[in-house]
């Protein structure tokens, strides 16, 4: 499979599975050191596929620059406190997410 047919599935695939999801479902992710948060400034689902194309050098400016980094426990300590309610798509063996639009919190079950 070329690389550009390869990347175009990746794009598919992550757009299909992205969801908002409360961060309380995330925890058990969380506390295994999976959950990888991602800036509001970037396109969750193009990091997910430079993430499925193991794209070195784009995670290494991304991360250099504190764009894609592990959830920090301030981060989820926060997050849990407001209910927060966050974009997220799963690419192995990471679970990506992203702050949804302020002001959006997770309904009671």
């Amino acid at each position: 499979m070329a690389e550009s047919e390869r990347e175009a599935l990746l794009r598919r695939e992550f757009n299909g599975q992205t969801a908002r999801i409360p961060w309380r479902e995330l925890q058990a992710y969380y506390a295994h050191g999976s959950v990888i948060r991602v800036a509001p400034a970037l396109d969750l689902v193009e990091v997910a596929v430079q993430l499925g194309l193991d794209n070195a050098r784009q995670f290494e400016t991304w991360t250099r620059r504190g764009d894609v980094a592990p959830v920090s426990d301030t981060e989820a300590l926060a997050w849990i406190e407001s209910d927060a309610l966050l974009w997220a798509v799963v690419a192995p063996p990471w679970v990506l997410v992203q702050e949804a639009a302020s002001g959006d919190r997770a309904e009671s079950p």
